[in-house]
């Protein structure tokens, strides 16, 4: 076993434990801040596997831009911060949630094996295929639009948001009258 399979092993286990606290701690707050350390982490399996600009791509837009969205939208629509028990559900349902993850799981394993069994995936200089240009003609050429679409959605959710959160301009007084 190499070094970069050793730790793409444990950025995969520390991906793994950080997604499962991001769905049962009862902390909004701590569920975003385990989601940065498991977006992080998945970062850092693309790093190992050579795709740097796919890493900082990933940084950028889903640990930075994402989540700062996220903890914006919680603070600005008073969401509870602190534990509440409202984030918990009764005993049968997370049974019924983890048997439905676990066989979607295995479905998603066995396909995967099942698609790439017996490839080879070869990494270095001969590698054009996948380099950052491609990727970026393919961004800016055929997926600009639904990009920008994408841009201009998650900018309404933040108005939405701030609209939610505000309170009624001119409060009414004791008479009820503004």
């Amino acid at each position: 076993m190499t070094l970069v399979e050793a730790l793409f092993g444990l950025l995969g286990v520390v991906t793994l434990a950080s997604g499962l606290l991001v769905v049962t701690t009862r902390h909004l707050v701590h569920a975003a801040l385990w989601l940065v350390v498991s977006l992080g982490s998945v970062a850092g399996c693309y790093l190992l596997l050579s795709a740097e600009f796919v890493a900082w791509v990933q940084v950028l837009i889903y640990v930075g831009a994402i989540v700062v969205l996220l903890l914006f939208g919680l603070m600005l629509t008073r969401a509870p911060i602190g534990a509440s028990e409202d984030l918990d559900s009764p005993f049968p349902q997370r049974v019924l949630a983890a048997v439905v993850a676990l066989g979607l799981a295995a479905v998603l394993v066995v396909a995967t094996v099942d698609a790439f069994r017996g490839e080879d995936i070869r990494l270095g200089d001969d590698a054009v295929a996948g380099s950052s240009r491609d990727a970026g003609e393919a961004i800016f050429r055929s997926w600009v639009l639904p990009f920008e679409l994408l841009s201009v959605l998650l900018l309404a959710a933040l108005v939405g948001a701030i609209v939610l959160s505000r309170r009624e301009i001119g409060a009414t007084d004791a008479g009820g009258e503004r």
